[in-house]
């Protein structure tokens, strides 16, 4: 089935009724079934939002969006080597911090993060485990005229990569649609897409819990004295909106598993954790506020927070994180992790104008030329560079965005902004941004969506492929854990540049494949 024809003709036109009775099944299901997210304050009041009693349906697409088959089975096949290319990173200091070296004296936010890595480093680490929940972001390809699509990653995520809890949920409620008998609750109007075809199965809640557990029974027994039971702490943002996707990952450890989980937001961290004074292991103690005389020792640190600036409010949350850093709990990720997902690092990889740095982490080259296929061309921004013709050309930057070193949506510049951006700011602080090429999706895709206040929203997407893994690995090389599983699809409209869906650019949906 050829691109053209799929979206020519998708979605299926639904009457007025049949949207009305879709849009009311579908906020039914999303509460159902947990695919929420706390209501935004420009839908209820501040006062009803700090409450933290409202949900309301995540934004969803009505339709899963077509997918070429080979791109996603192309990005699933590459996830456990690009898990075991950032571990490999993270574990080369020398390489990642001649990389790093490049941005500290232009970007605050990197230099602090290197800053917390060396106080670590002074003090000496005492724990030889990290862990990594990434995700690695793609979309569809296609040249003008071309009949077929290329794979080509938009970024790699190394710290708070979400929706893998919500998006399962997407996946179930279009599955559950494609295949209700007529009468029954609903079934689509006819396609020859639909023609028995589902989403296929997203595991992204076993296979991201179970990277958690792995690191926790990694961990061993206590090294307190006496020994405390042990725990899982989710480190969060205050206010957190997307606290479904976590729950799902939280309440799966604990039912599943059978781990204790605790919740903390970052403001909290030097009030309920401490270092045990005198014991040479840094064991990372836990007082739960309900509990405060049944303390639990913290196996492994998931960071849902500390990914942006914004979440360092202080110097106490710099503190804070340090404190982390130091501890013997496992970090989801440790600061050189985080680091390693700077966009420099993807930039250094990809530029074709630069040494072959991918052969240093990626041994063979049938493995390499499998990540090559899916780089998009990247350029720094250095005097007389490639990089740097492009983006100061009006014509050839409209083809580019300009990406800073940062996590969670709102951030880049696109297309004819960039070259009066980049004269706006001083040129020694270019080097602290990456030019890149922009993807070209498939033409004329439509979908339909409901956002999470209630209005329906319908006309022509682009749609982001994530695909989830989780690595456990020893700083001496030695990988103890390494999974592909669950994938993240995200829609947004075509005039929207950015992706992130907690930002509130985009929906979250499933694909069905063609």
């Amino acid at each position: 089935m050829a691109a053209d024809s799929v979206h020519s003709t998708y979605p299926p036109k639904l009457s007025p009724a049949q949207e009305q009775f879709l849009v009311s099944t579908i906020k039914d299901w999303t509460i159902e079934h947990g695919l929420t997210v706390r209501p935004p304050v420009t839908f209820v009041s501040q006062e009803a939002v700090s409450k933290g009693v409202l949900a309301t349906n995540a934004p969803v697409t009505l339709f899963p969006s077509p997918f070429p088959k080979a791109c996603f089975e192309e990005a699933r096949a590459a996830q456990k080597v690009y898990n075991e290319l950032y571990a490999r990173i993270t574990m080369d200091e020398k390489w990642l911090g001649e990389v790093i070296e490049e941005l500290i004296d232009v970007d605050d936010f990197v230099a602090e993060l290197w800053k917390v890595h060396l106080a670590v480093q002074k003090q000496g680490y005492v724990q030889d485990l990290s862990l990594g929940l990434f995700r690695s972001d793609y979309m569809p390809h296609t040249l003008s005229g071309s009949q077929t699509s290329s794979l080509k990653q938009v970024e790699f995520n190394t710290i708070s990569s979400s929706f893998g809890g919500l998006s399962s949920r997407v996946a179930a409620l279009h599955s559950e649609l494609l295949t209700s008998p007529p009468g029954h609750s609903l079934s689509y109007p006819a396609h020859p897409l639909f023609d028995g075809r589902v989403p296929p199965e997203n595991t992204a809640v076993e296979t991201l819990s179970a990277g958690l557990a792995a690191a926790h029974q990694a961990y061993g027994p206590s090294k307190s004295t006496p020994p405390l039971p042990l725990c899982i702490l989710f480190v969060v943002q205050e206010g957190e909106r997307n606290i479904f996707d976590q729950l799902a990952l939280s309440t799966r450890l604990s039912s599943f598993h059978k781990i204790s989980v605790f919740r903390l937001i970052t403001s909290e961290i030097l009030d309920r954790t401490s270092i045990a004074e005198n014991n040479p292991l840094r064991p990372l103690i836990y007082n739960p506020p309900h509990a405060e005389n049944s303390p639990f020792e913290v196996t492994t640190v998931y960071l849902r927070s500390f990914y942006a600036p914004t979440d360092y409010k202080s110097d106490r949350d710099w503190s804070a994180r340090l404190q982390l850093e130091l501890s013997a709990a496992i970090k989801c990720p440790t600061v050189l992790n985080q680091l390693s997902g700077c966009k420099k690092i993807q930039q250094v990889l990809a530029d074709p104008n630069r040494p072959d740095h991918l052969s240093r982490f990626v041994p063979t080259e049938e493995t390499q030329e499998q990540l090559r296929r899916t780089f998009a061309p990247q350029y720094d921004l250095s005097s007389n560079s490639r990089g740097r013709e492009l983006a100061l050309n009006p014509e050839r930057a409209a083809l580019h965005v300009l990406k800073p070193q940062r996590e969670g949506g709102g951030n880049n510049i696109y297309k004819d902004a960039i070259p009066a951006f980049l004269r706006s700011m001083p040129e020694s602080d270019w080097k602290g941004w990456v030019l890149m090429e922009l993807i070209q999706p498939p033409t004329e895709a439509s979908n339909v969506v409901l956002r999470s206040d209630g209005e329906v929203v319908s006309g022509n997407v682009v749609g982001e492929l994530g695909i989830f893994g989780t690595i456990l690995w020893k700083s001496n090389g030695e990988i103890l854990h390494n999974e592909e599983g669950g994938w993240l699809m995200r829609t947004k409209g075509k005039e929207s540049n950015e992706g992130g869906v907690a930002a509130g650019f985009s929906s979250l949906d499933s694909v069905i494949l063609y």
